[in-house]
């Protein structure tokens, strides 16, 4: 949750006691890469540079640009900011400091990386900033919002860190209670949502230190309706971020990394009445596949104050719940990988990811409280534990005679003094530099077999770019095909789901394609699966993607591809599971039953049978050896 607000209203965070800067550890410099390459892509659980070598990411939340208005009152009067922080619509501390003294800050600090907030508000702000909000930047006067976001974009990533473009709200306010900013289409529409995306993306296309497109942030309940994932509905927070991602990929920017934040709150926090954080526990059951395998990065924000079933509140809104914080050390792991790391901790898996923590944070001078401290301790133990990609929440404040909110890693006063976490009185300066130090995987990372769900549940879910760009292959039906590169290897007998992989192949399917409606392709004396309708791929395709209508099969997609044509096996999964006996790619079609390929192997064909009390259902698939 993003600091500090509450699921209905504002945490009060206490004044902190702040005092004089001194050197910074050399060991934080010590730690970043000297070089690295763009973009960035993803191998299994880890993220890369252009070289292959990993790029771990240690960043930082710049905020500010999405907002620091609470929602009432003048914007003009500070106390009506959060944290008396008045930010004027562009990232924070630009009135107290120059851009390069900010930037040099996060370099000391061992940051590699900034999570930058935008509102889609700021995007069409024509009104200029005031001067105030850029005093320690006059070469800002004048500039709309998006054009500072512009020169900190610049200026950033001339400074070698990687930037991760991240939608924070819709209006340009404080997020994250009932405000407003609860969904992508909260105070706007989806189609508009898409379209800032595209332009955002296409905007920065041309600057290769732009890594990143974080879709968009903290997707919560608003007073009447819940998000979820994979209804198919309007707040089908799956389907808009598949949507959406994929559009920014073959429109837009295909470079990015598209990070997808689990769904942060469902439910009333009301003692009695469902409610919970869902955060990345939905992946396991349906996860996203892209049209361009390596760019998917999944994201969650954790607090001590919030819980896996706390909004965070006190007072209103506030249940008797555990907080993370009230969780021992053993309870608060389990949880943690129960909502988010398992993700990136399990391998071969239709949802293996790297997760990026892009939100966490506590109080610092002046957080006096035992379990707030405890639960930082142990939360930067459990990043350096995963060797997990995090970001702080958040990176720049406020001080006054050093006292302010005390969140932030650095702070500037009005006159332009500094001060950061490692001055000697602020308590997470050991945990800090503990993080940054952390010895975890370096180096070149070797490509790793990909595993994708097909999940065409209420429309098409074409992964595939070169079908993408053909004619509909099955008119009415709702298509399913496997990324450019991969073939078919499991089916489900009900539920549509289907597996794909790369795995054992040198190469894949990139010739011509024949879409197979009938058994013209099943030789002679070669019936595999007796008394069914059989759709057989012809000799030297294999299997990238299926159509249904309703629960029924349509169609069977066959790509040209370098696989071998005799012999084959018959795997039926009508009344059971037959997945092998160490199948790899997880469950990808729960509650129902699954046949599946070996790894060596390839689908060439799907059976059914139309016969009275029959729905047309897979039944069974053709495995031919690679």
């Amino acid at each position: 949750m993003t600091t500090r607000m509450s699921f209905l209203r504002a945490a009060l965070v206490a004044v902190l006691l702040l005092t004089p800067l001194t050197s910074l550890p050399a060991r934080a410099a010590d730690t970043q890469e000297a070089d690295w390459t763009g973009p960035l892509s993803t191998r299994g659980r880890w993220i890369v540079d252009a070289d292959g070598d990993r790029f771990k990411l240690r960043s930082g939340n710049w905020h500010g640009a999405s907002g620091t208005w609470n929602g009432s009152g003048s914007t003009e009067d500070d106390a009506n900011h959060h944290a008396g922080e008045n930010s004027g619509r562009i990232p924070l501390g630009l009135d107290r400091a120059s851009m390069a003294e900010i930037i040099s800050g996060f370099r000391e600090i061992g940051i590699n990386s900034i999570r930058l907030p935008f509102s889609n508000e700021m995007i069409r702000d024509t009104r200029p900033v005031t001067d105030d909000a850029v005093a320690a930047n006059p070469s800002l006067r004048g500039r709309t919002p998006l054009q500072v976001y512009d020169v900190v974009v610049r200026e950033l990533t001339a400074a070698g860190l990687a930037v991760i473009l991240n939608n924070h709200t819709n209006t340009t306010r404080w997020c994250c209670g009932v405000d407003g900013n609860e969904r992508w289409n909260a105070s706007q529409s989806t189609a508009s949502w898409e379209a800032d995306w595209l332009f955002m993306a296409s905007r920065y296309k041309d600057n290769e230190r732009v890594v990143g497109a974080d879709l968009y942030n903290e997707v919560r309940r608003n007073v009447w309706d819940d998000p979820n994932w994979g209804l198919g509905d309007n707040h089908d927070w799956f389907a808009a971020s598949q949507r959406v991602a994929d559009r920014i990929l073959t429109e837009a920017n295909p470079d990015l990394l598209i990070i997808v934040e689990g769904i942060n709150w469902t439910g009333i926090p009301v003692d009695g009445f469902a409610h919970e954080r869902p955060t990345l526990e939905p992946v396991r059951r349906l996860s996203h596949t892209l049209v361009d395998s390596g760019k998917l990065v999944y994201s969650a924000h954790f607090y001590g104050y919030t819980g896996p079933n706390h909004s965070g509140a006190t007072g209103i809104g506030e249940t008797s719940d555990p907080r993370y914080q009230d969780l021992s050390p053993t309870e608060l792991i389990s949880v943690l990988n129960r909502q988010a790391f398992y993700v990136a901790s399990e391998r071969d898996q239709h949802f293996t990811a790297p997760v990026w923590i892009s939100e966490f944070g506590v109080g610092g001078r002046e957080e006096n409280s035992a379990k707030a401290r405890a639960w930082f301790e142990n939360f930067v133990d459990h990043l350096i534990r995963m060797d997990a990609d995090f970001a702080y929440w958040p990176l720049v404040g406020w001080h006054e005679n050093r006292r302010g909110n005390g969140w932030a890693l650095l702070h500037w006063d009005a006159e332009g003094n500094r001060m950061g976490v490692h001055d000697g009185d602020d308590w997470r300066s050991a945990a800090w530099s503990r993080l940054i130090a952390a010895q975890g995987r370096t180096g070149y990372v070797a490509p790793v077999a990909d595993w994708s769900m097909l999940s065409p549940d209420h429309g098409d879910f074409i992964a595939s770019r070169r079908m993408r760009a053909r004619p509909d292959w099955d008119v009415g039906a709702r298509k399913a095909v496997c990324p450019d590169g991969q073939r078919l290897l499991g089916l489900s007998h009900t539920g549509n789901r289907g597996l794909c992989s790369d795995v054992g192949l040198s190469s894949g399917p990139t010739g011509g394609y024949e879409v197979v409606l009938d058994e013209r392709h099943v030789r002679p004396g070669q019936d595999w699966a007796g008394g069914y309708t059989k759709l057989q791929c012809p000799s030297g395709h294999a299997l990238t993607g299926y159509s249904v209508r309703g629960a029924a099969v349509s169609a069977a997609l066959c790509t040209q591809a370098p696989v071998g044509s005799g012999g084959g096996r018959t795997v039926w999964f009508d009344r059971g599971d037959n997945r092998g006996a160490s199948p790899k790619g997880g469950d990808f079609a729960h509650g129902h039953y699954k046949g599946q390929c070996a790894d060596d192997e390839y689908a060439a064909g799907i059976a059914y049978t139309g016969r009275i009390g029959s729905r047309r259902t897979p039944d069974a698939l053709y495995c031919r050896p690679l």
